[in-house]
């Protein structure tokens, strides 16, 4: 939600007063040439590609080249106003990142994503905020402030990075998860604090209540949205419409949250999972491929013109007059963070899968924070005492944060022993068992629909046949050197089937097939099949 500060939100520039299509048009084309120049050298020079950009930012807006004149210039766009991060770049991000997520995996990790993400917020708040009263002298309320600002790790900044790191699926998961919906707490806490710095009163029981109606609201509107969608797109089949579709989703659902002033993080987080993980079985192969190659080109524009603008607003100068109340402001979040994340994963570990004390690591110095917390420092309004101080600690937080953090989190994770810089072989292999399938689903409806001839669907039908067949061997043979992983696919398989049975069961009670009694038999059965077999596989796992 777009935080309301009951003033007119700053610009950090000077106002749009020349400001044309041309020059608005040039400005992008700018933006865009130096972000594929500085993707080529990120690749070239195995870093981060966000990370490149802050950086190449930084240089954009320090050497002042005069062939970028116009990049200088007072009548630019000034694309980092709070409004357009929150309500233009910020749903893109946030629904692309959501949309590959797996909803069972994150069902199976929910308990230390939740909590994290809510009472992670919380912790990381105070912490942050009463060490910063205390060493740096801001006021209470105001400090705590700042402390909400810095304390949601940034899901465009995790998402980017993540993806070119190679590290277990659920340690991504939970990275991403967590910085997903963390976004939803950080805005609420923000919104509480800031009307208890305007009014001088704080009351939390009202924050509380306020809490909650915004994560339910805003989830409740992405569900609905998002299964009205799934429903819609499950009956067509045009990869232009169904784009369409899904882009009209991810920008409704967070301003119809922001209208009814609930969580639109939230809301758009939970719509891309729900047409994700429901919404894209009802499309083809192609469609599928068509969307997320839409979504992924997307998060690439944004991203790279977010994280360049965040590089050339850094203001070194401000940063480097009060580098020693900085040094303590960035202390005190990083403390906070490293108390929130040991201290609550200790705590879920105790009700669910474990969280290893290396994976813990990795959460305490991949809780990059970027452009939301710049977005919610830049709505203080001009006449909020210690505005620009809270400004300048927010700048030089994300800044410590995008740069040292993000240059170093990779080589932090190989010095832990975690990275895995290759996919999983049986992993690999399924994944090709997928894509060629789905050609050879591809196929039958080109044959179908007689874009095909059949000769040509018989050549066509006998390679991708043949390719599935040597899959399937190469898996069998793994499978035969490695038994504890067939013995564990088995039952996980095993667990599905009973579920199904139980499923049905019930089903043919309610539809009056069997008796009540009887049907009460054969499901109690199941449980106690379902039961043995959890409980063999949770022992496995310890």
């Amino acid at each position: 939600m777009l935080p309301d500060t009951g003033v007119d939100t700053p610009r950090i520039r000077a106002p749009l007063k020349l400001m044309t299509a041309s020059s608005t048009v040039e400005f992008l084309m700018w933006l865009l040439i130096a972000a594929s120049v500085i993707a080529v050298i990120a690749i070239r020079s195995r870093i981060p590609y966000t990370v490149a950009l802050v950086l190449g930012g930084l240089a954009l807006g320090s050497l002042r080249l005069p062939i970028l004149e116009s990049i200088y210039q007072a009548h630019r766009p000034d694309w980092l106003m709070p409004e357009v991060i929150l309500i233009f770049f910020l749903p893109t991000l946030l629904f692309e990142g959501s949309l590959k997520i797996n909803l069972r995996q994150l069902i199976d990790n929910l308990f230390p994503i939740l909590v994290l993400a809510t009472l992670g917020v919380v912790i990381a708040t105070l912490i942050a905020g009463f060490l910063v009263y205390w060493l740096v002298g801001l006021p209470l309320l105001m400090a705590l402030l700042f402390g909400a600002i810095i304390s949601a790790t940034d899901p465009i900044a995790v998402l980017s990075i993540t993806k070119e790191m190679g590290v277990s699926k659920r340690l991504s998961l939970l990275l991403e998860g967590e910085s997903l919906f963390n976004d939803g707490t950080a805005v609420v806490l923000f919104q509480i604090l800031l009307a208890g710095v305007i009014t001088g009163n704080f009351s939390l029981a009202t924050g509380v209540g306020r809490f909650l109606q915004s994560v339910l609201g805003g989830a409740m509107i992405g569900l609905v949205l998002g299964y009205l969608v799934s429903k819609v797109t499950s009956r067509i089949d045009e990869p232009q419409i169904e784009i369409t579709l899904t882009t009209i989703l991810a920008y409704s659902s967070y301003l119809l949250a922001h209208h009814f002033h609930v969580s639109g993080v939230i809301a758009t987080v939970v719509a891309g999972l729900i047409v994700g993980n429901l919404g894209t079985k009802g499309m083809s192969p192609r469609t599928r491929v068509a969307l997320w190659s839409f979504w992924e080109y997307a998060s690439f524009v944004i991203n790279s013109i977010l994280f360049l603008l965040i590089g050339m607003e850094v203001r070194v100068a401000d940063l480097l007059r009060e580098w020693h109340a900085m040094a303590l402001a960035i202390g005190a979040v990083l403390l906070g963070r490293v108390i929130a994340v040991y201290g609550l994963t200790g705590l879920t570990n105790l009700f669910s899968q474990k969280i290893s004390l290396r994976w813990q690591h990795v959460l305490v110095w991949g809780g990059l924070h970027g452009a939301l917390s710049l977005a919610l420092a830049l709505s203080l309004g001009p006449g909020l005492g210690d505005r620009e101080r809270v400004l300048t600690f927010t700048f030089g937080v994300v800044a410590f944060s995008m740069i040292l953090q993000g240059l170093s989190i990779k080589s932090f994770i190989r010095w832990l022993g975690i990275s895995t810089t290759r996919e999983d072989e049986v992993d690999r292999i399924r994944a090709q068992q997928i894509a060629v399938s789905s050609a050879r689903s591809e196929l039958d409806d080109m044959l179908r629909t007689h874009i095909l001839s059949a000769p040509i669907y018989e050549k066509l039908s006998h390679e991708l046949d043949e390719k599935l067949v040597t899959l399937s061997e190469q898996i069998s043979d793994i499978y035969s050197r490695d038994s504890a992983r067939a013995a564990s696919e088995m039952q996980t398989a095993k667990i599905r089937l009973i579920a199904a049975q139980k499923s049905s069961l019930e089903e043919a009670v309610r539809g009056g097939l069997i008796s009540q009694q009887t049907g009460a038999e054969m499901v109690d059965a199941t449980d106690s099949q379902l039961d043995e077999l959890i409980a063999k596989v949770t022992k496995g796992h310890k």
